[in-house]
């Protein structure tokens, strides 16, 4: 499926010219306004769009085109009601599954959980699988478009024409880890026997399969798994995408029986008016229900129960709106929650603490926080602004709130009614779920050494009943090729810091502290002064709020802990801890300022050796517990 949120979009009308409207919806419900704001609709006897009138709470046609003024009684922004909005999408929605096996409840149909939340449905998500892509052209609209140029972009290797990131199959190839094997033969392009716009209220599905077998496709071709079932069928119709009724892109069940064969899933979009429009993006999309059965990630605005708008994961998945990035060229990877339930991760625990890395690209691994409860769980993964993510929003460590019995119709976050895969804004700010943007800069962390995600940090990593998870993320390194960070309590521990300072303390230790809370992420930033100002005391408040602590804007032996959480830091180590080491240093030992880059190399290094050597270590240039408490007692004195 593909949603549109307010695009100005090109129309033909049949006795008229075309017209630009502004679209919201998607294949299941949609509505249409001019530039003005006032909502249309379609008036089949007259061959054009016409102002709407709302009469007991459904759009009727005016009869007045849009060349003409608005009749009166006829107001800006109109919405069916409710009612009217479900039953229309009610029965478009129920062409999309199959029907119920007898086991099936019909209360299954619109509910992700009972199917450990994938849609009801056959899956393909291993193996060779060979689909049916067939070229449509209308009566009176020919296809500029060849079936080379088609089968370049389903099948190649090494992909990139008109801006592409990769084929289709490459898509899969490497979401799925080389697990799915996804090609497809190319027929047409077949005729119609009528005009477009006759299609945009009947389905041209069967017109069109009928005439590609009689050109010589053979059913039996596309049946991996030998059931007499058709695994997959593109329709693609030529022309700009038409975001009305039939012709708008979507995936829905069909049986048709054929000979020995019938079909199954099928998948309708458009070739664009020439090949420079060809893209993957939605081809991806809808493929991915029609194989893997993922859900859309975004929200309907009229489906279980609930009838707000909201965003779902934004441009950030495949299966919510990404598959739009760059005009469809550079679609979303497909989200790691989505990915690990067709079994295409090796799942790495974060229930151990310690240090773990998140590498972008790695599709074949999922890093899961488990929680008591089987079907809700956190995931995390490097969504850098590279390849595929390089037109997301934000850069940086992706973190995900998963309930396999969610559903992202539900933005209400509580107890009940929540997200099925949830993204966990940086910024605390909850714009995916008020429907305020499809993602902004701040949504992903960046580089972070004190606590990202706590018990009681906003947000939080508690479960959507209220209780703790006991996920707690920090020491988050920039974002990049890999991202490091820590989960869990650090490897050693401060709390015998001989260390305090308070409002009025002056001085070098001072200056280390603010340093160390703006590496921490201090707003604004402290100036470096060496004096605990009431400005310094606000941001160790923060930090001490982020951390469950008492919020007494002392930096005493907790605080410090808190600030200076690491594992062992040596030669190699790389990330914010080790910024916070060199500030130290910087402070507490004579010698050439380091720089502050995070890299724990030579200079760092010998400087650690200094310091050891000078306070009776061990002389190994590795900053454990000890050594992080000599240099606190030299800031001291």
């Amino acid at each position: 499926m593909s949603a549109i949120a307010g695009e100005i979009l090109t129309f033909s009308q049949e006795k008229g010219p075309d017209v630009e409207l502004r679209v919201f919806g998607d294949e299941f419900y949609s509505r249409y306004e001019n530039a003005d704001g006032y909502t249309v609709v379609y008036d089949d006897d007259l061959g054009l769009f016409c102002y709407a009138y709302l009469i007991k709470g459904e759009f009727v046609s005016s009869g007045v085109d849009l060349s003409k003024a608005p009749p009166e009684k006829i107001f800006r922004h109109q919405k069916e009601s409710e009612e009217v909005r479900n039953a229309k999408f009610e029965a478009m929605y129920a062409r999309m599954l199959p029907p119920p096996e007898p086991y099936q409840p019909n209360a299954t149909l619109k509910t992700f959980g009972p199917n450990q939340g994938l849609l009801e449905g056959r899956r393909l998500t291993e193996g060779d699988v060979k689909g049916l892509t067939i070229l449509v052209q209308f009566k009176d609209l020919k296809s500029t478009v060849t079936k080379e140029d088609v089968e370049r972009m389903l099948n190649g290797e090494s992909y990139n024409e008109n801006g592409n990131f990769c084929s289709v199959r490459e898509y899969f190839r490497l979401m799925s880890g080389g697990k799915l094997n996804y090609t497809n033969h190319v027929v047409g392009p077949v005729t119609l026997s009528k005009n477009r716009r006759y299609y945009v209220n009947r389905l041209l599905v069967e017109e069109a399969l009928d005439l590609a077998i009689a050109s010589g496709a053979d059913l039996r071709q596309f049946d991996s798994q030998e059931e007499g079932i058709v695994d997959a069928i593109n329709f693609l119709y030529a022309g700009q995408t038409q975001y009305l009724g039939e012709l708008w892109p979507h995936n829905h069940f069909l049986e048709l029986q054929r000979g020995s064969m019938k079909t199954h899933f099928y998948m309708l979009s458009s070739l664009g008016r020439s090949k420079e429009d060809l893209s993957i993006g939605t081809f991806c999309h809808e493929n991915g229900h029609m194989l893997c059965r993922w859900p859309d990630l975004y929200d309907y605005g009229t489906r279980d129960g609930d009838s707000e708008k909201s965003s779902g994961l934004g441009y950030y998945c495949l299966m919510s709106a990404g598959n739009h990035n760059n005009s469809g060229r550079t679609p979303a990877p497909v989200c790691a929650y989505l990915r690990h339930l067709v079994d295409w991760c090796q799942v790495v625990y974060l229930d151990k603490p310690g240090d773990y890395q998140a590498v972008h690209g790695d599709y074949k691994t999922a890093l899961l926080y488990p929680s008591r409860k089987y079907n809700e769980y956190f995931l995390i993964e490097n969504r850098s602004q590279l390849d595929l993510d390089k037109d997301i929003p934000s850069g940086g460590l992706a973190v995900y709130h998963c309930d396999m019995m969610g559903s992202n119709e539900w933005q209400g976050g509580s107890a009940s009614n929540h997200y099925q895969c949830g993204l966990l804004q940086a910024d605390g700010h909850l714009d995916l779920e008020t429907n305020r943007n499809m993602g902004d800069e701040m949504d992903l962390f960046k580089e972070m050494p004190a606590v990202a995600i706590s018990h009681s940090t906003q947000p939080s990593s508690n479960l959507w009943d209220g209780s703790e998870s006991g996920l707690l993320v920090s020491n988050i390194s920039a974002p990049g090729r890999a991202i490091t960070f820590l989960v869990g309590p650090a490897g050693s521990s401060l709390g015998s810091s001989p260390l305090t300072l308070k409002m009025g303390s002056k001085g070098p230790a001072v200056k280390a502290l603010q340093c160390i809370l703006n590496i921490a992420g201090a707003s604004p930033k402290l100036t470096v002064d060496g004096t605990f100002s009431s400005k310094t005391k606000t941001a160790v408040v923060s930090i001490q709020k982020s951390y469950g602590l008492p919020q007494d804007g002392i930096a005493g032996p907790k605080t410090w802990e808190a600030l200076l959480k690491t594992s062992e830091l040596k030669t190699g180590s790389k990330g914010p801890a080790v910024k916070v080491l060199q500030c130290l240093l910087n402070s507490a030992a004579a010698g050439t300022k380091l720089t502050l880059d995070g890299v724990f190399g030579t200079k760092t290094k010998n400087r650690i050796l200094a310091v050891q050597k000078s306070n009776g270590l061990k002389e190994d240039g590795i900053v454990g517990q000890e050594t992080w408490n000599v240099l606190l007692k030299i800031l001291k004195a």
